[in-house]
């Protein structure tokens, strides 16, 4: 398989996707995608899916323009929600070597900061040529996500989810359900990244079960 990472990445801009990492898994490389910003939500957003009034828009897109993509390249799609048993997308993201564990347990990507989600992966025969690994953005980072949470649910150990659900449901001093999770938006990363409060507020809907 002679496909380049460079003709990958080309092939998913058009469905307004990046790469967000890559590895090989025997003798097959799995390329790991995600929202490519800025640009990423109005796109979407224009989308069949979003105007059908059927439910989960945004995961209905990814699977068909992956699937796509995956026909296009001569390879797999594999989703986060295929399963059980389910594909390991936060086993593959360390392994990628553009995401790591943050202080407040969440991963953390290079280029996406705590901003990260993976729309699904390619799974291509053979063994596409890697970049060499990044560095960890979090060791050199003062960490302002360690204090960012209003009602401490975060942390490298555990992740309070009642906590969190019924602050945003609630008090919501942080503003997390209209346009992010504090801890999240705090990152210089994520600053970085130029993802709207529309997109955010779009998954703490989901988070909600709304």
């Amino acid at each position: 398989m002679n496909t380049a990472l460079e003709q990958i990445e080309k092939a998913a801009r058009r469905a307004h996707l990046a790469v967000f990492g890559a590895l090989h898994e025997g003798e097959d490389t799995i390329i790991l995608l995600g929202p490519h910003e800025p640009g990423f939500w109005a796109h979407v957003e224009a989308e069949p899916e979003f105007h059908d009034g059927a439910r989960d828009p945004l995961d209905r897109f990814s699977r068909r323009v992956i699937t796509a993509l995956a026909r296009e390249l001569i390879g797999t799609a594999v989703f986060p929600s295929d399963g059980p048993p389910y594909p390991p997308f936060i086993a593959w993201a360390l392994a990628s070597g553009r995401a790591w564990a943050s202080p407040v347990g969440m991963l953390v990507h290079d280029t996406a900061g705590l901003f990260v989600s993976y729309r699904g992966a390619l799974r291509l025969s053979g063994k596409v040529a890697l970049p060499s690994q990044s560095a960890n953005p979090c060791l050199e980072c003062a960490k302002p996500c360690i204090n960012a949470c209003p009602v401490d649910a975060l942390g490298a150990a555990a992740y309070d989810v009642a906590a969190c659900r019924a602050h945003v449901r609630a008090t919501d001093t942080a503003a997390c359900r209209s346009i992010g999770c504090a801890a999240r938006r705090i990152c210089p990363l994520s600053q970085r990244y130029a993802r709207l409060p529309e997109q955010s507020a779009f998954h703490m809907r989901a988070f909600l079960g709304e």
